[in-house]
């Protein structure tokens, strides 16, 4: 529908205590129109997967600097799956090495922006989300 804002929630998952990064990309995706819900520091998989099926969220954007990825980005893929919201494309960034990242993907993670990727990018790669689940 025209007009129709992208709803996206912004987390921070697991004990990461840093949360510029995600405010920056917040701050870019309200600029490009969207509209952004954002959890907060120190949630887990569980929380940031009720906050968006709750919020109906378009996509999920989550940033994790402390190096626990693999352990709380495909369980939280999993548990979204599994309450029916499969469909959510879930984006990550942060300090997520380059040989992580296949393995992500394969995992369910839609994109993975790593250090340097410009907030640009990241609106770019959520509209064509939206486009292409609408």
């Amino acid at each position: 529908m025209a007009g129709e804002k992208i709803r996206v929630l912004i987390g921070k998952v697991g004990l990461d205590g840093h949360d510029r990064g995600a405010k920056v990309v917040a701050q870019a995706l309200r600029d490009a129109g969207m509209e952004v819900i954002y959890t907060g520091l120190r949630q887990t998989p569980e929380q940031i997967v009720e906050t968006a099926l709750q919020e109906d969220v378009q996509v999920i954007g989550l940033s994790i600097l402390s190096g626990a990825h693999l352990q709380l980005l495909p369980p939280l893929v999993e548990l979204l799956r599994r309450q029916d919201g499969g469909d959510i494309p879930v984006i990550a960034g942060g300090v997520i090495p380059r040989e992580d990242i296949a393995y992500l993907k394969e995992a369910g993670i839609a994109e993975v922006f790593t250090p340097g990727a410009s907030t640009a990018e990241i609106v770019k790669f959520i509209k064509q989300q939206f486009d292409q689940n609408r």
